[in-house]
């Protein structure tokens, strides 16, 4: 066992470590910091150069003082970047992985702004222009955002290209754990290289995935971590660490060395959200009961009305339209009502423009009807009206929907909404895409619409309801037109 254990870790040791952690990562913090400061300076150059040189009626005249704002600028960039890395904005963990990044961007910036109007209040002689502070947090947010996201894009590129990518170690070949690995090693721009398995079940040198072996058992587990010079262990089999690992001599301190993540297990089957709580001094985790709560809850709901009332009033003149259209087609029923199910599996109509013929169902064959019933779409469909088909293409025949956000059925940003019917082909997940209203738009959406089977309809709704944010939602509400222009995955 033990020349077996030699000979893949003397393999996977030849493996270029160009470009692993840390020190990568260090000139990736140093350049990120650079790219901000250079934001910074120029977000408030840029709010001075609009306060003062514009000339705009909606300014009162003020003094200019160019070296005082120079000043100002020299000293609150570096206080910007003290906020920055006290948010985790340098912290690799928080970087380059999801929304939650610019969310701590936006909450830096703000906090900044708020300190420095406390420090006008409390020291009167130092007077800046309102309009100015309110501009340079505007302008700074804008271009740090532009700045993050191009440098996003840097990153993206280097691990594809073998840089800045964690070596990482699942503890535990199980089902999750081989499901695990898979997402990982499909997700190139997540930056991590799944170099094996530790698990007590299977033979050293075992292919649990094609290119991935068993490393050996948890026994070795301190040895293989310092051989292989892992950067993350993740633990997909609790079991093991209950067991065994804890009887390893220095497993615990390796394990506190390393990045350890838990595999979602039971929280990403429930994805209601969990707090920890403690009673008695014993730490629990406290499932939520729904799994938008808070002030994230109340914003969504503002969004969800607000935009669904003005998106009514806007778009009036257009739906009138195509309800014509419909209308003068066949002379049928305008709105077609998809009986769909809600938030706790509660059923509900949604509004749709209809796109078929009133006797669409004749037209079908055999082989289109088990198609339907497999997929739930049909790519050639005798049953949509040339009206219909171009209303699919474009989306426009949902916007009746705008009325169920309305009513709070839906919401504008979510999974996308299933019948009792469809249910079923989710399986366990089910009961997980009842947890937040449907929406009329979504990642579904903004990632291949109907070219999508379930099993990848499942991945994205899972991923929105465990990761939703306020910026999530403005980002697929940001993308969704560009994906409708092109009609990419629409039938």
């Amino acid at each position: 066992m033990n020349s077996q254990l030699f000979g893949i870790t003397s393999a996977l040791q030849r493996r270029d470590r160009a470009g692993s952690l840390p020190g990568a990562w260090r000139w990736m913090q140093l350049a990120l910091a650079a790219g901000d400061s250079f934001s910074l300076t120029f977000g408030f150059y840029m709010a001075y150069a609009l306060r003062f040189w514009t000339g705009w009626e909606l300014f009162h005249v003020g003094d200019v003082r160019p070296e005082f704002y120079a000043s100002l600028t020299a000293i609150t960039v570096p206080c910007w970047l003290g906020l920055f890395a006290l948010y985790g904005l340098y912290n690799p963990r928080n970087l380059c992985g999801g929304m939650q990044e610019y969310a701590r961007l936006f909450n830096a910036c703000a906090l900044g702004l708020i300190m420095v109007m406390i420090v006008t209040f409390l020291l009167p002689n130092l007077v800046i222009a309102r309009a100015w502070l309110l501009l340079a947090w505007g302008c700074t947010l804008a271009l740090m955002s532009i700045w993050r996201f191009t440098a996003r894009r840097i990153v993206y590129q280097l691990r594809r290209a073998g840089q800045l990518r964690q070596r990482v170690i699942i503890l535990g070949a199980n089902g999750e754990g081989r499901a695990v690995a898979e997402q990982l090693r499909a997700a190139t721009s997540a930056g991590m290289d799944v170099i094996g398995f530790i698990d007590d079940h299977l033979p050293i040198g075992a292919q649990v995935l094609q290119g991935v072996p068993l490393l050996g058992p948890t026994t070795a587990f301190q040895s293989l971590v310092e051989q292989l010079r892992a950067d993350t262990v993740i633990i997909a089999d609790t079991q093991l660490v209950r067991e065994r690992l804890a009887t390893v001599y220095g497993a615990i301190d390796a394990l506190r060395r390393l990045d350890v993540c838990l595999a979602p297990g039971l929280f990403e089957l429930l994805t209601i959200g969990v707090q920890v709580r403690e009673q008695g001094s014993v730490p629990l985790l406290a499932l939520n009961k729904s799994r938008i709560t808070g002030p994230h809850a109340v914003g969504k709901a503002l969004i969800d009305r607000v935009g669904a009332l003005l998106g009514l009033l806007l778009l009036s003149p257009l739906l009138c339209a195509i309800a014509l259209l419909i209308r003068l087609q066949d002379g049928g029923p305008v709105l077609y009502r998809r009986r769909v199910v809600g938030v706790g599996n509660q059923p509900f109509d949604a509004f749709k423009f209809r796109s078929m013929y009133l006797d669409g169902e004749r037209l079908l064959s055999d082989t289109q009807r088990e198609e339907l019933r497999t997929t739930g779409k049909l790519k050639v469909d005798p049953r949509i009206t040339p009206v219909g088909r171009l209303l699919r293409r474009t989306s426009l025949d949902e916007l009746p929907q705008l009325i169920n956000v309305l009513l709070g059925q839906m919401s504008l940003v979510g999974p996308r909404m299933l019948t009792q019917e469809e249910l079923r082909h989710f399986g366990r997940w089910q009961h997980n895409l009842l947890t937040v209203r449907p929406g009329l738009t979504g990642l579904w959406q903004i990632s291949g619409r109907s070219n999508l089977g379930y099993e990848e309809r499942v991945r994205l709704d899972m991923h929105y309801i465990r990761n939703y944010s306020i910026w999530l939602d403005l980002y697929i509400i940001g993308r969704t037109l560009p994906t409708i222009i092109s009609g990419r995955g629409a039938y």
